[in-house]
């Protein structure tokens, strides 16, 4: 599993030109489900999102997490995380999770992410859509299940 996490002030997603989240200060967290990947995963990688401390204190360091400074989150599903980039130059993604078993872990950790966090917005999973945000920082940090488990 991986996680695009971006330290964002403020974030929306639009399908077929129409708003569907739009976030305040927060994470902008694009979400690849691969074909190994199941609730335990889940579950670690959103503790772990959850309590990073990327937002600067009162003496400008990163020291404050998603909670100290009552953040948002906009949860977007792209399955493009597992590009295959080796061979040729069209990507393979037969590394990333068969849709019917991404889409279920995408909702759970929607799911898990409102018990822990006052507001979460999403988009649609499988949808072309338009996601704009404002990077702050610019911010960005990448969670990939393989190397913190």
């Amino acid at each position: 599993m991986k996680f695009v996490i971006q330290r964002v002030t403020h974030a929306d997603v639009v399908v077929d030109g129409n708003e569907i989240g739009r976030i305040g200060k927060g994470f902008m967290v694009l979400i690849g489900v691969s074909k190994e990947d199941d609730k335990a995963i889940a579950d670690k990688m959103v503790d772990k999102m959850i309590k990073l401390r990327i937002f600067e204190d009162e003496n400008g360091k990163t020291n404050l997490s998603l909670d100290d400074v009552s953040g948002e989150l906009l949860l977007i599903s792209q399955f493009t995380l597992y590009a295959n980039c080796k061979k040729g130059n069209r990507p393979s993604f037969i590394d990333a999770g068969a849709p019917d078993e991404a889409n279920a872990l995408y909702e759970y950790i929607i799911e898990r992410c409102k018990e822990r966090v006052n507001v979460v917005e999403r988009g649609e999973f499988g949808a072309d859509m338009k996601v704009s945000l404002l990077n702050d920082g610019p911010f960005t940090i990448v969670l990939d299940s393989s190397e913190i488990m």
